[in-house]
């Protein structure tokens, strides 16, 4: 079922629109190469043709080697095969010991929690300013001897702060320490070549540069020994067992290239519509923008309303055609305020009337300007709407 044309798609930091070419190589590999890639007859070599061809694209827009790059599921298992695959790896020589901060996505947190909790690792969470930027100097001072992992996200999925990895990663470059960093938002908006960075191990999804649900990529910089956390064949050098998924490889890999291609094209598009989101959403009054005004993704608006729940900001807008999210769990019977939005210091009541909106490649100006004209009109008379409630 395709969505009508008049909607207003402002939701690029949850999933992007499958790019046509992308969608065309997916669909031509399916078709072509029905082969397995571990197989030795010659469907079998076409497909690992096919698979070694998508890990050399993305090696060279990370300017790694093809064998650093393992296919994972997406980010979620990219972070938990190197959180936990580090962890357990470097436990065998004693080193029990995590740094991340509170600002990362459940996917790391929750992670890192279930190693300390379950398996007696420590952690420590570094706290993050008013704006959800990291003090490398406060990660750099967290990490011990016993230290295995720093886990920093690179680009914040829901405030779009831009966190400094390649300084941390620099200051730890003589420490056994592994650095991971959760690059999921940022291909097609910041650099992330490896030597740039300077990180150990790198996480990505398809889905959040306009190719396919379902896969991702580990970045594991060679020598790094990383316990697998899948076990069964030999697949992915043994880091990752199990069949790989050779069509969504390479829908992966061509829309990582093509969004390496087009970032300088797209950063100044989704800039300008961002700020033209940001400046008209701050003339409405009691509202608030969260994270940096410079150090942020060049796509993300998120802001916070007084006297306004997430929940019916996003059925109101809905309902307008415009498509958006919030860092609340709008959805459970029970508003819980985001955790990001709470680390950075704000009341848990201004934090439940937060809004995300983040632009992508087929936004107009026109669309910001409708969804502004929204806004204006619905933020009053939810805010009314709730007082009443209140009051009641």
């Amino acid at each position: 079922m395709s969505m009508a044309a008049s909607r207003i798609y402002l939701d690029h930091a949850a999933t992007t629109p499958l790019d046509p070419a992308v969608r065309d190589a997916i669909a031509t590999t399916l078709e072509e190469l029905p082969g397995n890639p571990s197989s030795l007859y010659a469907e079998g070599r076409a497909a690992r043709d096919a698979l070694d061809a998508a890990r050399a694209q993305v090696a060279d827009v990370l300017l790694a080697d093809p064998g650093e790059i393992v296919f994972t599921s997406g980010g979620s298992e990219g972070a938990a095969l190197a959180i936990r695959g580090t962890a357990f790896a470097a436990a065998r020589e004693g080193r029990r010991h995590l740094v991340t901060t509170a600002v990362e996505h459940h996917a790391v947190l929750h992670t890192v929690q279930l190693l300390a909790q379950r398996h007696g690792f420590e952690a420590t969470v570094v706290p993050v300013d008013s704006e959800g930027l990291v003090d490398p100097g406060v990660v750099v001072n967290a990490v011990r001897p016993n230290t295995s992992l720093v886990s920093v996200m690179y680009a914040n999925n829901e405030m779009g702060a831009v966190q400094p990895i390649a300084e941390i990663a620099s200051a730890l470059r003589d420490h056994p320490a592994l650095v991971h960093t959760d690059a999921v938002q940022a291909p097609g908006s910041l650099p992330i070549d490896i030597p740039t960075l300077g990180v150990d191990l790198l996480s990505i999804a398809a889905h959040k540069f306009y190719g396919p649900k379902g896969v991702g990529v580990l970045f594991v910089r060679r020598g790094a020994r990383l316990s697998p956390q899948i076990v069964g064949g030999s697949q992915e050098r043994n880091r990752r067992a199990g069949t790989e998924n050779v069509a969504f490889a390479v829908g992966l890999g061509t829309a990582l290239e093509r969004a390496e291609a087009d970032r300088p094209t797209s950063v100044a598009h989704n800039v300008r519509l961002r700020d033209q989101l940001i400046e008209g959403i701050v003339a409405i009054p009691g509202s608030r923008l969260n994270g940096p005004r410079r150090e942020r993704l060049p796509n993300n608006v998120n802001v916070c309303f007084t006297g306004v729940d997430s929940e019916s900001l996003l059925i109101g807008l809905d309902a307008a055609g415009i498509a958006a999210s919030s860092g609340s769990a709008c959805t459970s019977a029970s508003l819980e305020p985001s955790h990001v939005l709470l680390a950075m210091g704000i009341k848990a009541d201004l934090a439940a009337g937060s809004l995300r909106l983040t632009t992508g490649r087929r936004n107009t100006e026109a669309e910001i300007e409708r969804t502004l004209e929204v806004l204006h009109a619905l933020v009053p008379r939810s805010r009314r709407a709730t007082t009443r409630s209140t009051e009641t």
